[in-house]
């Protein structure tokens, strides 16, 4: 994919022993990757041919063997393209992304961060990944594998959002102290990553100016007088040389498009750090990115359900053997980790005993407090979450228990700021649930004591007494 992305080409050999350069494709890419002869080794018996019989008749079978059963096996045998010890671990790498039991397999673009590395602490078994929901995004992880292959009772399962947060606040947590090496690590891969591509479109001009070349040497041998043959190979060498162009033109492109990146700074990289929470946490980061760095840092985790708690225990096998425990509180069935908070519920409580729906959602949106799944609040939304957590409507026609702050001062007959005041002073006691939003006052207390006095202080025009205060400075005039 890497060189489909960036229009490059490898070379290949035709049947009549010649070289050609052609787009890569995925066969041939795979035995680069896995045939020892890159790495410099010699090898002999790889395959074996058996006969077999499928009931009607005998056929002959041709099966590649495992590396125990090799014949020969002879590393540095030759010059090889790569060193043996890379040529492992290249081995290695495709095989950690074989899907399978034994290894998590390679990183997909689906949202389970954990997928491939969670295994059943009760049978052993890797746990599965499942979403549901109308829009396919709420994670579960269940341990199904007894049930499908043997008929066994169900395992576990949980939620998983809440698990992959609380396994992403620990990777920051490691990561953090080593973040400014992990930039300085990232800028040199992003600075070799460029320069490989301008290598390989290096490598393929000189391709195409060898073979200009030698279009043009065959043009010059041949006999001018026949004109079918130099016609065709002027063609060729036409061809030739307009490749030759092309490939210089993308070069100049590939400069023009890519800006030289600058040295990471100290500060630079400090502010990074810094944002390294933010970045982790934007929906616009890869999936498929978190879950190699989750992958780089954790062997395995395993994990089992405490009922009668009503706890996920996790056991976090860190790369090096570090094993670290937590324990987190299971998400019941109908809860969402987008759910309202309830801070903002109990003041949409108090909201709705003076207010509608609609005043409710206005009120909402002009605080900035958007619904749990980052949307804006509509009179349906409001009127929806009242019936999930049953909260009583406002009816007007109705005499509440509970007013607005003008009309209270209109029952006491004094003007709203002399309430206000008295309200910030804490004789009257109100609720102010929204920054930007209406008081609400209970009928009750304006027939209580203090708001009596209020209003009979306001009739009578006294004014509260000035007090001297300790903090208060003295402006003192000289009398000279």
């Amino acid at each position: 994919m890497w060189f489909l992305e960036h229009g490059l080409e490898v070379p290949t050999h035709t049947p009549s022993g010649k070289t050609m350069w052609k787009r890569p494709v995925y066969r041939s890419m795979h035995r680069m990757l896995t045939s020892p002869v890159y790495g410099g080794a010699y090898t002999y018996g790889k395959t074996e041919h058996l006969t077999g019989y499928d009931g009607v008749r005998a056929r002959h079978i041709c099966r590649r063997k495992p590396r125990e059963q090799w014949l020969a096996l002879i590393p540095g045998a030759h010059e090889g393209y790569v060193s043996w010890e890379e040529f492992e671990h290249i081995q290695r790498m495709v095989q950690q992304n074989n899907q399978g039991e034994p290894q998590p397999g390679a990183a997909k673009d689906g949202q389970a961060l954990l997928a491939g590395l969670l295994r059943c602490r009760r049978c052993g078994r890797k746990l599965t990944v499942r979403y549901t929901g109308n829009g396919h995004d709420v994670l579960r992880y269940c341990c199904l594998r007894g049930l499908l292959d043997n008929g066994e009772p169900r395992c576990i399962g949980f939620g998983g959002i809440t698990v992959d947060e609380a396994i992403g606040r620990e990777v920051l947590r490691v990561v953090q102290p080593a973040a400014i090496e992990a930039s300085m690590l990232a800028h040199e891969e992003r600075v070799r990553q460029r320069d490989d591509v301008v290598e390989a479109l290096e490598r393929d001009r000189e391709a195409a100016r060898y073979a200009a070349d030698r279009a043009r040497r065959q043009y010059d041998a041949a006999d001018p007088e026949n004109r079918l043959v130099t016609a065709e190979l002027e063609r060729r060498w036409n061809l030739a040389l307009h490749h030759v162009h092309e490939i210089e033109v993308r070069i100049e492109q590939h400069g023009a498009a890519i800006d030289p990146a600058p040295a990471a700074m100290g500060q630079d990289l400090h502010k990074l750090t810094s944002q390294l929470e933010a970045i982790w946490t934007d929906p616009a980061t890869s999936a498929r990115l978190k879950k190699r760095i989750v992958r780089t840092l954790i062997e395995e985790v395993l994990v089992d359900v405490d009922s009668s708690q009503g706890e996920l225990i996790l056991t976090l096998h860190w790369k090096g053997g570090v094993h670290t425990e937590l324990r987190l509180p299971r998400r019941r069935r109908g809860q969402s980790s987008t759910q309202t908070s309830r801070e903002l519920i109990e003041a949409i409580t108090v909201l709705a005993r003076i207010s509608s729906d609609d005043i409710i959602a206005s009120v909402l949106n002009r605080n900035g407090h958007p619904t749990g799944r980052g949307n804006r609040w509509t009179r349906e939304r409001v009127t929806a979450l009242r019936s999930h957590h049953r909260i009583p409507c406002y009816k007007p026609d109705e005499q509440q228990p509970w007013i607005n702050l003008t009309d209270a001062a209109a029952l006491l007959d004094i003007s709203p700021r002399t309430l206000r005041l008295a309200i910030d002073r804490g004789e009257i006691p109100a609720d102010h649930p929204f920054a930007d939003g209406p008081w609400v006052i209970s009928r009750d207390t304006l027939e209580g004591k203090a708001a009596q006095t209020l209003k009979q202080r306001v009739r009578t025009g006294q004014r509260r007494p000035a007090i001297l205060h300790s903090e208060q400075h003295q402006c003192l005039f000289s009398n000279t």
